[in-house]
């Protein structure tokens, strides 16, 4: 399978009742409107979805739900994580559910050596057989030897940056130009561009989740919006912990469909932050009705 990721794709919250608990119903309409704004595959379950707060039976009836949303429209990946063993748990729930593929996320806790990094893809691939994408981020760092052999595992077809060692990344490029690469940096759009300069143009957006216009209009060129909407989105993302879902899952709240708050440990944002972040998601949108009417 190759993966056509040229362009953004979305990786969509996951809905939570007032109880906390899922919430399938307003989890789907979020998806419909991801789907319907046009990105390039979805992401489920994943960082933004709050992977590690889903228990095995949550996931799986998420992933079945992005799969049944897509309906073969555009692919579905869904996240995957932990050790071996249990990650192995949640990529063959994501086969039985549907899935395209899979997102693997960095292990939990420990920081792996580069043969302990092959094995765990070596089991994952005979587990689940479905298309794998490493993410590189946090303790999991990969050398470029070890992803010259990741690319040899048939099922390995893609590598998510969340590192930003630009010069690490051509490196592995060089070795492995079979792979699909993207950018999986917080707040992908602020270094969109220098990761397109080395010809990485494919990245994953959060703020599809609330603002796909926004996402999109940047996508295609409207650098305006750097300066008036995703500078100062970092801004705010960095004065809490844990916001770079938080804050994602309020502006969808906010805008869009109720979809819960986040589940412990992460918090809600504070009252005084939400209207920040009200005001720059309007500055934003005036960018974007200013250029549409130019």
């Amino acid at each position: 399978m190759s993966l056509q990721l040229d362009r953004l794709s979305s990786f969509p919250v996951t809905a939570f009742d007032a109880a906390g608990e899922l919430a399938l119903g307003p989890y789907r309409e979020h998806l419909r409107h991801q789907i319907d704004a046009g990105p390039a595959a979805i992401f489920a379950c994943c960082g933004t979805g709050e992977f590690f707060s889903l228990t095995l039976d949550e996931y799986a009836a998420a992933v079945r739900a992005a799969v049944a949303e897509a309906a073969g429209a555009l692919p579905v990946f869904a996240g995957t994580g932990y050790g071996t063993a249990m990650a192995s748990q949640f990529a063959a729930a994501a086969r039985e559910a549907g899935a395209d593929g899979l997102l693997v996320l960095p292990p939990y806790l420990v920081k792996p050596s580069q043969q302990g990094l092959l094995d765990h893809f070596k089991a994952l691939a005979k587990k689940a057989g479905l298309p794998l994408i490493a993410y590189q981020r946090d303790t999991t760092i990969y050398t470029p030897e070890t992803v010259a052999q990741l690319a040899q595992i048939p099922e390995v077809i893609g590598f998510k940056d969340g590192l930003g060692d630009l010069d690490l990344l051509q490196r592995m490029m060089a070795v492995a130009p079979e792979l699909t690469y993207f950018n999986g940096l917080p707040t992908a759009e602020v270094t969109a561009r220098s990761y397109a300069a080395i010809g990485v143009r494919a990245y994953s957006s959060a703020v599809h989740c609330f603002a796909p216009e926004i996402a999109h209009a940047y996508e295609a060129g409207l650098d305006a919006l750097l300066p008036e909407f995703y500078l100062p989105l970092v801004k705010l993302r960095d004065r809490g912990a844990g916001y770079a879902v938080s804050l994602v899952k309020a502006a969808v709240r906010r805008r869009l469909t109720d979809v819960g708050s986040v589940r412990s440990p992460l918090t809600d944002p504070l009252p005084e932050h939400l209207e920040e972040l009200d005001q720059i998601l309007e500055q934003g949108l005036t960018v974007v009705r200013k250029a549409a009417a130019a």
